[in-house]
């Protein structure tokens, strides 16, 4: 490459850079509605044979302090084990176990 060629490529850098910040700086239009706003109905959720990607997640669940742990199994289809577990603590908390004692197993679907 020559400095002509460097100059040019800056130059048209710098332009589109320019363009970039003043766009972000400007307030947004706002855009018409184009789709409508009812809602399709979302089919029903897979069970765990039917998922393709996903993890199970088992957890040490209990209804109180002094209580033996029970296995909560949740099936979810998130890809990161991590999202998968918060997902379960949630599930299980909102089936009735607020004590979560520790991750039993996480198998990859």
């Amino acid at each position: 490459m020559n400095t002509d060629d460097l100059e040019d490529f800056e130059k048209s850098m710098h332009k589109e850079i320019d363009a970039f910040l003043e766009a972000g700086s400007r307030p947004a239009k706002p855009q018409k509605a184009t789709r409508s706003t009812t809602k399709k109905p979302q089919p029903p959720t897979a069970s765990a044979s039917e998922m393709k990607t996903g993890h199970i997640v088992k957890l040490a669940v209990r209804t109180k302090q002094l209580e033996l742990d029970t296995a909560f199994e949740y099936h979810s289809t998130s890809i990161s084990r991590l999202e998968a577990q918060m997902e379960a603590e949630k599930a299980a908390n909102k089936a009735g176990y607020p004590i979560i004692g520790y991750v039993i197993d996480i198998q990859r679907v």
